[in-house]
């Protein structure tokens, strides 16, 4: 679980990011959840980006996701959410004490 400070921190850095998944009219299929996880084993922090014909509420959908790949949902604006988990072997981010 990250705190608000580190939460604050990631938002920071994500503003600058584009989305790297895009989710379709079919929503969260294996393939999605597959390349979110290997993203964020590479990125650690990503942005995703639910599509016109995509029905899903973007806030519902990180939480699941999140939850079912055990990141952090950071944030979601309009029709994006960006996730955080700590990567592996990559490890890039460093975040504020808590």
């Amino acid at each position: 679980m990250i705190t608000s400070k580190q939460r604050s921190f990631l938002k920071a850095m994500a503003h600058n990011i584009d989305p790297v998944v895009y989710i379709g009219k079919a929503g969260i299929t294996g393939n999605v959840i597959k390349e979110i996880d290997d993203c964020l084993e590479a990125r650690e922090l990503i942005k995703v980006k639910l599509q016109e014909g995509c029905l899903l509420n973007p806030k519902t959908a990180a939480n699941d996701i999140a939850q079912e790949l055990q990141a952090e949902f950071v944030q979601a604006i309009g029709h994006k959410f960006t996730l955080y988990r700590e990567s592996k072997e990559n490890k890039k981010i460093i975040l504020p004490k808590a």
